[in-house]
């Protein structure tokens, strides 16, 4: 059966784009990503696909609407003058990359109620959209803050129904503290969600070949 995995986080700067490119490295058969708003970017910087592409090699890569101030999208493209796609533009492009990919991966822009288009849905609205099976992966930090912004998050996410994955720590240091220490038994027990995954602190640092075979030792 087709997947849709929608990678969301606690706040901007989690890991998504990181976790996003660990699944696409891990993933059996074929993939593809799809990012629905990129923003900070002009047309002819790399934007989160690219990354993705650089870590892993995955070149199924699918940009909905690219916007050039680091805002939310729907800021962004009012100040910029831009009419966004609609969530149900982006559900059906999901849907017909589904049709004959493995796994179709779409990162979100920021947390899960940052707004996507010019009726201000979320990405909340757009899996809610899809008649396909889908599921949610949240990213989290390690640190201090992170009990309350995960438990806030899969709060929302039940409250509308839409299934949950796992949560992903976006980048866990190679010497953590007590509170990293802690958080990592807190989160799963506070939320009722298992930590699937750990992405070293650095990762997206790593060539392509360091990140490809490493990816697979950071999920449980």
């Amino acid at each position: 059966m087709t997947r849709i995995l929608f990678v969301t986080g606690t706040d901007t700067g989690v890991g998504k784009t990181v976790v996003t490119a660990a699944f696409a490295a891990t993933a059996r058969g074929s993939v593809a990503v799809l990012k629905p708003a990129q923003t900070g970017v002009t047309a002819d910087e790399p934007g989160d696909l690219q990354e993705v592409q650089r870590l892993t090699g995955v070149a199924d890569l699918h940009e909905g609407v690219r916007l050039l101030e680091p805002l939310a999208p729907t800021t962004a493209g009012r100040r910029q003058g831009v009419v966004l796609p609609s969530v149900d533009d982006h559900a059906r492009t999901i849907e017909k990359l589904a049709v004959d990919r493995d796994l179709v991966l779409v990162e979100g822009a920021g947390g899960l109620l940052v707004g996507l288009d010019d009726d201000g849905n979320d990405l909340a609205d757009l899996a809610a959209r899809l008649e396909i099976p889908f599921a949610f992966v949240v990213v989290a930090r390690a640190g201090l803050g992170t009990l309350n912004h995960t438990g806030l998050t899969v709060e929302a996410l039940r409250a509308r129904g839409l299934p949950i994955a796992g949560l992903v720590i976006g980048s866990w240091p190679a010497e953590p503290e007590l509170a990293e220490r802690c958080n990592l038994e807190d989160l799963p027990a506070t939320t009722g969600v298992p930590v699937i995954g750990r992405i070293p602190a650095g990762a997206g640092a790593l060539e392509r070949e360091a990140f490809v075979a490493a990816a697979a030792s950071w999920f449980e």
